[in-house]
């Protein structure tokens, strides 16, 4: 196993829910071999509450937490990243930044739950549904061999971790 630490970012559009969620998640799983990071095409510039309020239940440290834009990552002198995970649909239609040294990339659409209609109970599910789809995700790339795999089988790992949703479920 190499010992590098892999830089990740996670996209989305408003840089308040899915992502930060992304950010944090691979944060506590991955300590030690990942450094997560978060952005949004249009971040909206403060965190969902209900994304706040559900890390910090289960016990996750948000003070890291804060809506930015993916220029912040694109600019000489931000982290080099290796990997690049879309969130939402909607972002994977955006005309995005060239990355520094060429990250692997992959969509890992999550429904939006920002836009969760309904009672408190409803919403607070659909954050929670979300959460669950992320960490599932996450464990899965956490655990593939990285330094084994040639560039195209990682690729194919990484697209399917978003595409197979029966893994997610």
């Amino acid at each position: 196993m190499s010992g590098q630490i892999y830089n990740v970012l996670f996209l989305c559009n408003a840089n308040s829910a899915r992502s930060i969620m992304g950010e944090a998640i691979l944060n506590r799983l991955g300590a030690g071999r990942f450094k997560a990071y978060s952005a949004g095409a249009n971040p909206r510039g403060t965190v969902n509450p209900y994304t706040l309020e559900l890390l910090e239940s289960l016990n996750y440290d948000t003070s890291f937490a804060r809506s930015k834009s993916w220029d912040e990552f694109s600019r000489p002198g931000a982290p080099e990243m290796n990997f690049i995970f879309t969130v939402c649909d909607n972002t994977a239609n955006e005309s995005c930044p060239v990355w520094p040294g060429h990250p692997m990339t992959a969509l890992w659409a999550v429904p939006d739950p920002a836009k969760a209609g309904g009672t408190g109970a409803e919403q607070h599910l659909a954050f929670a549904e979300a959460f669950r789809m992320m960490s599932n995700r996450i464990s899965l790339f956490i655990n593939l061999p990285i330094s084994s795999l040639d560039h195209m089988a990682l690729q194919q790992h990484l697209e399917e971790i978003g595409r197979d949703q029966s893994r997610v479920s």
